[in-house]
């Protein structure tokens, strides 16, 4: 099998031998030569002369000038390694425990989290990703997008948004990750790295600071938002084509070309207009909060509400967002890269089980990884709003799961639940006489709890009967956004405060419980006395994210960037008959710098320059 390379200014051998010397360190960022970008186009050869390509083999980068799809091959490898949405990162929190002993996440909340070893480093992937951003972009303009000039000029515009704002995601995805104090006090952020860097570029770059890093997120989504649709639709007519492209174009074919429904699902307006929102609440955070750093909670309010409102406000929130993961007909009928009324942005349809086959209970023929927790379930209130530990909530210890928030039964299953295609109920409780119960084989529960949240009920995995069924993973969904507005506004301007907005945190809150089935019968109580204290609010609005974004890959970031316990013990419930013993599963084991992520080892052994993150080696 033959390998292509693009060649470069520099002896092909050398860059051959360093590659063969590197390649397998998938966190190395390029030093000294193009290593990324020659990962990319390298294919491998046969055994024979692989380090002595032939002259047909190597691809230059003026190349990319007349061969498009080539030159947009660089973005679609920036697409490729976008951080996944669903990393399981709930299992180092107090949400979720799983049964896979030696999961990288697991390790983390158990003590094993080093600089070393850190499953949440994305450094090389980043940078990575963002060299071949930087490439692009520095070429874009001599490419020959298409032969029609017209549409040439909406290709260049479009990729060079694209390009732009995957580039603002990866740099928020790194300021997430590693932003932190350095042992000095100083707040920062990672390197910037906005140019292709060449064999001659100096690589020992220092962490720019936290505020800066943000300022460099706006500034690549500002270029996204200007360059980008704010969604692919086609138009029909001269007047709905947007009119920063109409000096491109004025032909609505060209443009549905270009601009239109086939490029959905690829980065546009909209998603930068999320991205902004989340940078702003991350910078806005407790954990950041310093002098040098200007993000307000009035500036990640503002920019949730460009989303929110772009959504048309409150009414906006779609009705069966709740359960988006399990809305079948709707998930069915997806086609043309459409999106749900829930869902911003998203993966690619997919045909299969491989979430229940991961998560089912082993009575279903799953692996039961994800076992949500005690903690978690005891957060889920009654239907009536009252948390379960109010006087007023009408909680049972003896029944524990009755006259629940509904939320509770669409995304834990318990003891007792019925679920999978024939509706079975599972006994999770350690006498239960099933695999299904606690601890009984590998693939039980530990907690006496199993997800349901991300399941389809209708996939069969049945060996003798096994059904796929349509999934998708989002990357941003609406909730989240409307979630945004509701933390930042309380903070910004209190409970019922707009900030010149057509809606409050309260507004938000009361409009999500009440899709739920929150409160619904009594006129939502408990809400009503949040409204009146800002923080009781904050405690209500981050309770709420909890549960309606729980399993999603959140509650990790959300408790480091609170700055919130991350000691709490995981706790379960093992049921019995009516004998109801509470459990302790897995305690945690952070220390309080490990509110902040590791710069990774292997960079500050490369790179003096670069300075670690308080507490970390």
């Amino acid at each position: 099998m033959k390998r292509s390379l693009i060649k470069y200014p520099h002896k092909v051998r050398h860059i051959y031998i360093v590659l063969s010397n590197l390649k397998t360190n998938k966190n190395m960022r390029m030093k000294k030569n193009v290593l990324l970008i020659f990962a990319f186009v390298l294919m491998l050869t046969g055994c024979k002369k692989w380090l002595e390509p032939e002259p047909e083999n190597l691809k230059t980068v003026e190349q990319m000038y007349t061969d498009p799809s080539y030159a947009q091959g660089f973005l679609i490898n920036a697409y490729r390694t976008i951080p996944g949405y669903y990393d399981n990162s709930d299992y180092a929190t107090d949400d979720a425990v799983t049964n896979q002993k030696n999961h990288s996440y697991l390790q983390i909340a158990t003590g094993s989290w080093t600089s070393a070893n850190n499953p949440t480093n994305i450094w090389g992937q980043s940078y990575g990703a963002m060299q071949y951003l930087n490439l692009f972009l520095a070429n874009v303009d001599k490419v020959a997008w298409a032969v029609d000039d017209e549409a040439a000029k909406l290709f260049n515009m479009r990729m060079r948004g694209e390009a732009y704002g995957l580039r603002a995601l990866y740099m928020y995805f790194l300021l997430r990750n590693f932003g932190g104090y350095t042992a000095d006090g100083q707040l920062l952020g990672v390197p910037v790295i906005t140019e292709f860097q060449t064999s001659t570029s100096d690589f020992n770059q220092p962490r720019a600071s936290f505020e800066d890093c943000v300022k460099q997120i706006y500034k690549d989504l500002d270029s996204a938002e200007a360059y980008l649709p704010t969604e692919y639709n086609d138009v029909t007519n001269l007047s709905q084509i947007p009119a920063r492209f109409q000096s491109a174009t004025q032909n609505p074919s060209v443009y549905n070309r270009v601009m239109g429904q086939y490029a959905r699902q690829l980065f546009n307006g909209l998603i930068a207009k999320s991205f902004r929102a989340r940078t702003a609440l991350l910078a806005a955070s407790p954990a950041f909060q310093s002098s040098a750093n200007s993000v307000t909670w009035g500036n990640a309010a503002d920019n949730a509400a460009a989303v929110i409102d772009y959504k048309g406000g409150i009414n906006g929130l779609a009705a069966n967002g709740v359960t988006y993961y399990t809305n079948t007909g709707e998930i069915d009928a997806l086609s043309g890269g459409t999106n749900p009324p829930e869902i911003i942005w998203r993966e690619n349809l997919s045909n299969n089980g491989d979430q229940e086959a991961q998560n089912y209970p082993p009575g279903l023929f799953g692996t039961g990884y994800m076992n949500p927790t005690q903690n978690l379930v005891d957060a889920f209130p009654m239907a009536n709003g009252y948390p379960i530990g109010n006087s007023a909530s009408g909680y049972s210890a003896s029944a524990p799961y009755t006259n629940r928030d509904p939320r509770l039964a669409n995304y834990i299953i318990y003891n007792g639940s019925t679920a999978g295609v024939s509706n079975t109920v599972i006994n999770t409780g350690s006498a239960s006489g099933t695999d299904n119960g606690i601890n009984v084989r590998e693939t039980s529960t530990r907690t006496g709890y199993y997800m349901k949240k991300r399941l389809r009920m209708d996939v069969n995995r049945n060996p003798s009967a096994t059904s796929n069924k349509n999934h998708y993973i989002p990357r941003i969904r609406y909730t989240e956004m409307y979630l945004v507005y509701a933390e930042a506004a309380n903070e910004a301007w209190g409970p019922t405060g707009a900030g010149g907005h057509a809606y409050s945190s309260y507004d938000v809150i009361k409009a999500i419980r009440k899709r739920a089935g929150v409160g619904t019968a009594n006129g939502d109580p408990y809400l009503e006395e949040c409204k009146a204290d800002k923080n009781k609010m904050r405690e209500l609005i981050r309770n709420e994210r909890r549960l309606e974004l729980c399993f999603e890959s959140f509650r990790f970031w959300d408790l480091r960037r609170w700055k919130l316990n991350l000691n709490e013990t995981a706790r379960g419930m093992d049921i019995n008959g009516s004998n109801y013993n509470p459990i302790s599963v897995e305690s945690r084991d952070y220390q309080d710098y490990m509110y902040y992520g590791p710069v990774p080892y292997s960079e500050l052994l490369k790179y003096s320059n670069l300075r670690q993150n308080k507490g970390w080696n």
